[in-house]
C-alpha cells in the first residue's frame, strides 16, 4: 500500500499520538490556485508550492481524470466542474489542498452558479452562530463569532475560504456533528437514514479502514460504533449539501477530508442525486512509491470509482504515526 494513501477515517489527516489513543477509550472519544482567473473556463496554475516533500516527483501539479484515464489540464476540469454538487476532499494539514480549493471555489463563485458551501470543519452546533454573523465583521470577529476549533482545523488554511465567501454573500453552511452527538452516536444511537445504504462490501472496507486507520491497534468491538460515528458524519454532510439552497438552485459545494469525498463509501452514497449530478475531487499528496495515478485508488470499491479527478500535490510529512504511536505505548 502507498503510505500516502492510507486512509484516516475521522480525520483525513496524520493524528497525533495522543488523539489516536482517545478514540481508543469510550469515555474520552473526542474530535478533536491564489489568483486571478484569465476566464471563467479555466483555473490558475499552482505556483510556489507549500508542502515541503517531493515537489519534483513527477505527479505534482497533474490532474488526472478516473473515468476516462487520463491526464487532463485546468482548463479541462474546470469545464468538467459543472455538476450541481461539487465535493473538494482534502488532508486537512496540507496548505496546498487549502489554497487549490479556494481557487475552485472562487472559480465557481465567478461562474455566477454557485449558491453554498458547507464544511467539514463547522459542527452543527455553530449553525446558530453562522446564522446571527454580523454582515460587517472582521476575519478577527468572524473567528471568534464563530468560535473556530483552532486546535482542530487551522484557521490560516480555512479562514481565507471563509471569509471569500462571506463577502460574495455565499451562504456557509456546517458539515459536522458535535461532540455531543458523536457521543451519543457512538454510545448507540443510529439516524435512520443509514439503513441498508451500504451493501456487504462496502461496509466490510469500512471496518478495515478503520482497523488501518488506527494502526490495528484498535479492540474490534470498536469497529461497529467508529464506523456508525463515520456513516453519520457523512449522512449528516450529504444532507447540509441538499438543505442548504431550495432543490435544483445553482451549485453547491462540500469542503471535506478525502475519505468523506469518497464515492465508493462516503457522502455520495447518502446523497439523493444521480451520478452525473455529483463531481468528487480529490486533492491527494504524492508517494515516491510510484508515478502511477491508478495506484492511488488500489483500496477502491469494485465497480464504483473511489473519485471523478485526483489533483496530485507535495506532501507535508512522512512521519509514520503508526510507529509513533506503537512507541509512545
Amino acid at each position: 500500500m502507498l503510505t500516502s494513501t492510507i486512509p484516516e477515517i475521522m480525520t483525513d489527516s496524520r493524528p497525533s499520538v495522543s488523539s489516536l489513543l482517545k478514540t481508543m477509550v469510550p469515555t474520552v472519544l473526542s474530535l478533536s490556485l491564489a489568483g486571478c482567473l484569465a476566464t471563467q473556463q479555466s483555473l490558475p496554475a499552482a505556483a510556489g508550492w507549500q508542502s515541503p516533500l517531493h515537489q519534483e516527483h513527477g505527479l505534482v501539479g497533474r490532474i488526472w481524470d478516473v473515468r476516462a484515464g487520463t491526464f487532463i489540464d485546468r482548463e479541462q476540469l474546470a469545464g468538467a466542474l459543472r455538476a450541481p454538487l461539487i465535493l473538494l476532499g482534502e488532508k486537512h494539514d496540507n496548505p496546498d489542498h487549502h489554497r487549490l480549493q479556494r481557487d475552485v471555489i472562487a472559480h465557481l463563485q465567478r461562474g455566477g452558479q454557485l449558491t453554498g458551501v458547507s464544511f467539514e470543519m463547522l459542527g452543527s452546533h455553530q449553525q446558530a452562530l453562522l446564522d446571527t454573523l454580523p454582515a460587517d465583521a472582521s476575519e478577527p470577529q468572524v473567528r471568534e463569532h464563530l468560535e473556530w476549533d483552532e486546535e482542530g482545523w487551522s484557521w490560516e488554511f480555512y479562514g481565507p475560504m471563509v471569509m471569500d465567501l462571506l463577502r460574495n454573500g455565499t451562504t456557509i453552511r456546517t458539515a459536522n456533528i458535535s461532540e455531543s452527538e458523536m457521543m451519543a452516536i457512538y454510545q448507540g444511537e443510529s439516524d435512520p437514514g443509514l439503513a441498508g445504504v451500504m451493501n456487504a462490501e462496502q461496509m466490510a472496507q469500512l471496518n478495515r479502514d478503520i482497523d488501518e486507520s488506527h494502526c490495528g491497534m484498535l479492540p474490534s468491538s470498536q469497529f461497529p460504533p467508529m464506523v456508525r460515528v463515520q456513516q453519520t458524519r457523512d449522512l449528516v454532510m450529504a444532507r447540509s449539501l441538499q438543505q442548504s439552497v431550495p432543490a435544483g438552485a445553482g451549485q453547491r459545494v462540500l469542503v471535506a477530508g478525502n475519505f468523506h469525498a469518497r464515492r465508493d463509501l462516503g457522502v455520495p452514497n447518502y446523497l439523493n442525486a444521480d451520478d452525473a449530478s455529483i463531481v468528487s475531487l480529490s486533492f491527494t499528496e504524492v508517494d515516491p512509491a510510484s508515478n502511477d495515478p491508478v495506484d492511488y485508488l488500489e483500496q477502491a470499491i469494485s465497480g464504483i470509482r473511489p473519485y471523478d479527478y485526483l489533483w496530485f500535490t507535495p506532501a507535508v510529512s512522512s512521519e509514520d504515526y503508526c510507529e509513533g504511536m506503537r512507541a509512545g505505548l
